[in-house]
């Protein structure tokens, strides 16, 4: 940048006319001020932007182009360059010559009609227009076949000059259909030929009503059908139009159709142009028409602002930095305009020492000290908190003789708020009032921020009341003071500061209400958030269900479930219960281990009329699972079957999967299993995995062999259970080698463990095939695994069913060395083998040693002592064996009066048998 000045060229005519321009003073609310955008160049942003004193715009004629002296004469909008600018600064048409016009420009901005910015926006012709293109008029036509016009008489004999006239008069009135029915007169009287000066008005009609499609038959028709050369006039008319009404997309369609036709655009084509893609920000369309520009070597000053402006807009500051490369390299003389958008680019971009080079800059080439570009760089100082510079900037208005205006403060406020300088923000805000201007919402954002962390609740409570003297919707404020105390954890001051008109307005407003509730629940706040509710006077039944949902749920989220809780039980009462507020309670109490609570408001439910959806299954059936009642349960999916419009989800089939597996509920596992392949479910790996693991007992081998190979097939690797469950089942199935494939799996992938050696032991044990349960085993050994206790009673099983009982005392011998304690298997195993032999000593030893290890019986135990015992024909101590188990307290099964109705008959004791078979019918087994 310290190169600048010397290779941009200064406009030096400019300087001979800034004393005659002036502009209105502009004021702004904002951070950004917006500068209308003319014909031929682009709205002008600058943030910030402040009062333009002291300028007058030498602007495009648009009255000129309201009259067809510009279109008749091959002129208009074509014939002016494309730095026609923004109404802020001063431009020139130095290669034009023609006299300048001076004219209001905000009262023919006042005249433009309101039009639809809709990109997609087509009017069409109104009925009676299309009927009047058709044929003309007949109110218009004489008994002559002329045409009556102010008293003027126009037949076919009419010259062209006069024809053109009258069409001009009556493009200038209101009424389109008349301009429409005398240029289909023309047409139809041979007054078009070469005639380009009334397809330019008649464009210009079109193009003001929006027909974009007839505008498109216009151009064809003048140059297949009329012969006339089709200029650039002819689509600057249309491109105008479309800057007017800022549609972009109907803009772009001109110009291309322009290029298409071997038409050379000028330079007021590109300043409309580049001005219509920066209303509508409109990257990809500015990038081509200033690469086009620049090609045909024209010099638009306003289409290098449009387009640095809508760079430094979006960010995208390398972009932007090419352009102020094409500034030196297209030797550009800058005008006021191009100065400022380099200015702010630079500081947008936080490059505040080139900024202020370019300032320099701007006053060697001969641009007096102007505020704009002040502003802008405090501003800039301000973002980054170079608080320091920005001062010094201030001071130095001063001795420019430049007078700091309502921006210059507010730029100064927001900097001092962004260093966390509460006292000179406050000193600026002061002087701001001080000179009459109001501060603006930012202003007063910022101010309530530095008073919440630096000032008391009675400064915060005057900047409330002023934000809401400015008209500001106490919504945002509410919000703005929320996320204020918020920011800084200092919620709970919130009720002090929340006074008068804005604590009615949040007990009138349910949105404002809600917000407040919501922030106090969020910081554990749960009293002061139900004394709100308590003191709201809106009323909305649905909005007051919902809300109170939220809170409930939020208060689980936010880990307070007893929050909730409160909040359930100070809510309203109604004799309609919200199902979404009882399933989220349910839950809540889930949470809270109160299963009492949660089972009684399922119940309510459940004696209600209303209809329970799946969500609310879903989390009743968890809450049973949760507390072991697994039977209820699964009552409560019968229940849920009979609703036929119940589809559960994936997370419910899981659940009932796993339910019906835990209760042994084969039926209802393999009915499940074939209503989701028959509904078409798409599985994933947990669903192929959960379904396999719960289905092992329920499903043939052949199902569950073709299920685990479409899930391989499908990409998804099988988990350790998954895994084992399947070596299981080929293990129970004979399927060695399947199950030596499946171990291999897994040992590949890292996922054989302990329990997979202890399955494969067991497998081939049942088998009887002792030369691979011993291998299975060295290899558990050798692959880092200690025999566990399961391998040791698989053998154990294995050898001493067999009755391999040398073996079976060494197998017994190696696990009391390896220091595992036998567990009720092994006792039972011992038992077991013993008593098939008959070796009740034996038995003995093993009952006494399982009761000193301080493991009591189990059910399975006992039921082996019945049989051993009947075994040995000692049916007394069999029948003792029955009474001490209910003195246990453990309840005889089907097995244990199975097994002793077996010893009773082996010993021909056939009435006794006969009595415990009544029994065993009376009690229901």
């Amino acid at each position: 940048m310290a190169s600048l000045k010397l290779s941009l060229y200064v406009d030096n005519s400019w300087e001979s006319n800034k004393l005659n321009c002036t502009v209105k003073a502009l004021n702004f609310t904002d951070s950004k001020c917006w500068g209308p955008s003319f014909l031929g160049g682009g709205a002008f942003v600058v943030s910030p932007f402040c009062n333009l004193k002291n300028i007058r715009v030498s602007r495009l004629e648009t009255e000129e182009l309201e009259t067809s002296d510009l279109s008749l004469n091959g002129d208009g909008v074509d014939g002016f360059e494309g730095n026609l600018g923004n109404e802020c600064f001063v431009t020139e048409r130095t290669n034009l010559g023609r006299e300048k016009r001076k004219f209001n420009v905000w009262k023919r901005f006042r005249r433009v009609k309101r039009v639809s910015r809709d990109s997609n926006y087509r009017s069409s012709f109104r009925e009676k227009d299309r009927k009047s293109m058709i044929g003309f008029d007949e109110n218009v036509i004489d008994s002559q076949n002329g045409v009556d016009f102010h008293a003027e008489n126009v037949g076919p004999d009419s010259s062209l000059e006069q024809c053109n006239e009258i069409l001009k008069q009556l493009e200038r009135g209101d009424d389109d259909g008349k301009v429409l029915s005398f240029f289909r007169w023309m047409r139809k009287n041979g007054k078009l030929k070469r005639n380009v000066n009334a397809y330019n008005l008649i464009l210009r009609v079109l193009g003001r009503r929006g027909d974009w499609n007839g505008a498109e038959s216009m151009i064809k028709e003048m140059n297949l059908e009329s012969g006339c050369e089709l200029t650039y006039q002819v689509f600057n008319t249309l491109i105008y139009a479309c800057h007017k009404k800022g549609l972009v997309e109907f803009g772009a369609k001109w110009f291309h159709m322009m290029l298409e036709n071997g038409v050379q655009p000028n330079v007021a084509t590109f300043g409309m142009l580049m001005a219509l893609y920066q209303k509508g920000w409109n990257v990809e369309e500015a990038e081509f028409t200033l690469s086009k520009m620049r090609n045909l070597k024209f010099m638009c000053q306003s289409a290098y602002s449009s387009m640095l402006t809508i760079y430094t807009r979006m960010r995208l500051y390398d972009k932007a930095d090419k352009i102020i490369g094409f500034l030196r390299e297209d030797d550009v003389i800058l005008n006021l305009e191009n100065w400022l958008v380099l200015l702010n680019a630079y500081c947008q971009q936080g490059k505040l020492l080139e900024a202020e080079q370019v300032l320099a800059s701007m006053k060697q080439s001969g641009f007096s000290p102007n505020i704009v570009a002040y502003n802008t760089l405090i501003t800039g100082y301000g973002k980054i908190s170079n608080m320091r510079d920005a001062q010094c900037l201030f001071a130095d208005l001063k001795r420019v003789g430049v007078v700091p205006d309502e921006t210059t403060y507010r730029s100064m406020i927001e900097g001092w708020g962004r260093a966390d300088n509460y006292e000179e923000a406050r000193r600026y805000y002061e002087e701001l009032k001080r000179l009459g201007y109001k501060p603006n919402l930012s202003n007063l954002y910022t101010m309530l921020n530095l008073q919440v962390k630096h000032g008391d609740e009675e400064d915060v409570v005057r900047t409330i009341e002023e934000m809401m003297h400015t008209g500001s919707e106490k919504s945002t404020i509410l919000g703005i003071l929320l996320q204020a105390y918020e920011k800084l954890e200092h919620i709970h001051k919130v009720p002090s500061t929340l006074r008068g008109s804005l604590y009615d307005h949040v007990l009138r407003n349910q949105i404002s209400c809600s917000s407040l509730v919501m922030a106090y629940v969020k910081n554990n706040m749960i009293d002061d958030a139900l004394k709100v509710l308590q003191e709201k006077q809106w009323k909305d039944g649905l909005f007051e269900d919902n809300l109170y949902h939220l809170l409930i749920c939020s208060c689980k989220d936010f880990g307070h479930p007893e929050n909730a809780v409160k909040v359930f039980t100070r809510m309203p009462k109604s004799n309609n219960p919200n199902l979404h507020i009882i399933c989220s309670m349910i839950d809540v109490y889930s949470t809270n281990n109160d299963f009492v609570e949660a089972e009684k408001l399922y119940l309510m439910l459940k004696n209600s009329n209303v209809k329970l959806d799946m969500i609310t299954f879903s989390v009743v059936v968890r809450m049973y699972v949760k507390f072991g009642a697994l039977e209820e349960a699964c009552s409560v999916l019968d229940a849920m079957e009979k609703q036929k419009n119940i589809v559960p989800d994936t997370y419910l089939l899981r659940d009932m999967l796993r339910i019906y597996q835990r209760c042994d509920k084969k039926d209802k596992l393999a009915d499940l299993y074939y209503k989701l392949v028959k509904r078409g479910v798409v599985w994933d790996q947990e669903m192929y995995s959960c379904v396999i693991n719960c289905c092992a007992r329920a499903l043939p081998v052949d199902e569950l062999s073709r299920l685990f190979d479409e899930m391989l097939k499908h990409g998804f690797l099988p988990n350790t259970v998954t895994f084992n469950v399947m070596l299981d089942v080929y293990g129970k199935s004979r399927l060695f080698k399947r199950a030596r494939e499946v171990f291999s799996m897994a040992k590949k992938h890292g996922l054989a463990d302990a329990i997979s050696y202890n399955t494969l032991i067991a497998a081939y044990g049942r088998s009887k095939d002792f030369k691979n349960m011993s291998s299975t085993v060295k290899k558990m050994h050798f692959n880092g695994f200690s025999v566990s206790l399961e391998a040791y009673n698989c053998m154990l099983d294995a050898y001493g069913k067999e009755g391999q009982m040398e073996k079976f005392r060494n197998i017994l011998e190696r696990l009391k060395e390896s220091g595992h304690s036998s567990d009720h298997y092994t006792y039972n195993i011992m038992i077991n083998i013993y008593g098939e032999l008959g070796w009740i000593e034996e038995v003995a030893d093993v009952l006494a040693e399982l009761k000193e290890s301080g493991i009591a019986p189990d059910l399975c135990s006992y039921n082996t002592l019945i049989k051993a015992y009947g075994i040995a024909g000692m049916v007394e101590s069999a029948v003792d064996l029955v009474k001490e188990m209910r003195k246990s307290g453990i309840e005889p099964d089907r097995i244990t009066y199975a097994n002793l109705i077996n010893a009773l008959r082996k010993n021909d004791m056939f009435l006794e048998a006969v009595k415990w078979s009544l029994w065993m019918k009376q009690i229901g087994l």
